[in-house]
């Protein structure tokens, strides 16, 4: 299996990646809700799922999924999975979808509360296998408490809703995978900030990148992180052949460890001042957990692949 990108889809990832470092630095996650949403709207980020027919590009997963990891390195704020991955599955033919203008939230089953419902124009609610999509005005919100400030969540109830078409268990898959491709991004980027501190952090006249101890912490990281990455794309590859539900929980379990050691290791490396308020380190650690557990848990989606290899049920 080729899991080589395109030139197309790496220049994508460019553009996003340059839109996000202009429109979306560390500081504007402490002041901004959804900061370069505007700017992502602008260059079709949102409509490069959706068909053709709809205004969109009709890309498949896998076109995207560098892009994906760029917002997760950016630790991009909002429902961004629901609204690129999510939406064209399920309300391609909702107008203004491929412009950016309609927000789109999900909660998922298995979960009590939906991240960003504040924002979205739309909220998807799953349940028993059924998705059924209710107006913002429609929903009440009732804020609960979470680990990531920049994806808070909300216990969701609503009087009226319309009943989606479709199956919705691929639509979850693929969002699964994109999930995962955004902790990749989040683990690289704690690797890379994690790695550039060791080396200016000194103690006892050295370095504290040149310590043993130190260096085996970064290189498991980075095992992790390259071990995790061809499952995610092996993931993006079959989800949209409509076969992916083993490789959608291999890809997701062995994203969500890959990023919450990465946040272990660099809270440990810096000596735990990223539980600080004022380091920027603190959005990315928080954006490692919060992710993790969207679309099932890292150890929901072991036992799934536990039981799709071996075929016995706990």
């Amino acid at each position: 299996m080729n899991f080589g990108f395109s030139e197309d889809q790496l220049a994508l990832a460019a553009t996003v990646r340059d839109v996000l470092r202009t429109h979306c630095p560390p500081g504007s996650l402490r002041t901004e809700r959804r900061p370069a949403w505007e700017q992502l709207a602008a260059l079709g980020f949102f409509g490069l799922l959706l068909p053709e027919e709809t205004d969109g590009l009709g890309l498949g997963l896998v076109d995207v999924l560098p892009a994906l990891e760029e917002t997760g390195r950016a630790c991009l704020p909002g429902p961004v999975v629901e609204t690129a991955v999510v939406a064209p599955g399920l309300l391609a033919e909702v107008p203004k979808l491929a412009a950016g203008a309609v927000c789109v939230g999900v909660l998922p089953p298995g979960q009590a509360y939906a991240a960003d419902a504040d924002l979205a124009d739309l909220l998807v609610v799953v349940r028993d296998g059924r998705a059924r999509v209710v107006p913002r005005q429609d929903v009440r919100l009732a804020p609960r408490r979470g680990v990531d400030p920049c994806r808070p969540l909300f216990e969701v109830a609503f009087s009226r809703s319309e009943p989606l078409a479709g199956p919705v268990a691929p639509v979850l898959a693929r969002a699964t995978v994109a999930t995962a491709a955004q902790l990749v991004g989040v683990a690289r980027e704690l690797l890379a900030v994690t790695v550039g501190y060791a080396r200016v952090r000194t103690q006892f006249g050295a370095p504290i990148g040149s310590f043993q101890a130190v260096k085996h912490q970064l290189a498991d990281v980075a095992v992790a992180v390259e071990f995790a990455a061809p499952l995610v794309y092996r993931a993006a590859l079959t989800v949209d052949a409509g076969s992916a539900e083993r490789d959608a929980s291999a890809a997701k379990a062995a994203a969500g460890e890959a990023a919450t050691l990465a946040a272990r290791v660099a809270l440990q490396v810096h000596g735990a001042i990223g539980y600080t308020e004022e380091l920027d380190l603190r959005f990315w650690l928080a954006r490692a957990w919060s992710l993790s557990a969207a679309y099932g848990t890292t150890a929901a989606h072991r036992e799934r692949l536990r039981t799709a290899i071996t075929g016995r049920r706990p």
